[in-house]
């Protein structure tokens, strides 16, 4: 595992948009709380990545594109 401070800035950052998403989406902040969860996502794709961790890939793609099918869905 690559264990540098981007790498860990990364994670961090990642973790810390995310559960804003989350709070975002208890309060009902539609479509803010989507486009931070998706922001998350991609951080944690990008970290995934750079320490070679095949689940957190598949969870966090898994995310984005339901998310962003979503977000499209409604705009439709």
């Amino acid at each position: 595992m690559r264990n540098n401070k981007v790498t860990v800035v990364l994670k961090w950052s990642a973790t810390i948009i995310t559960l804003i998403g989350a709070l975002m989406t208890s309060m009902a902040l539609d479509p803010y709380n989507v486009w931070t969860l998706n922001l998350g996502s991609i951080l944690f794709i990008i970290w995934s990545f750079r320490i070679r961790d095949l689940a957190m890939i598949t969870v966090n793609l898994g995310l984005f594109v339901i998310y962003t099918v979503g977000t499209v869905w409604r705009l439709l």
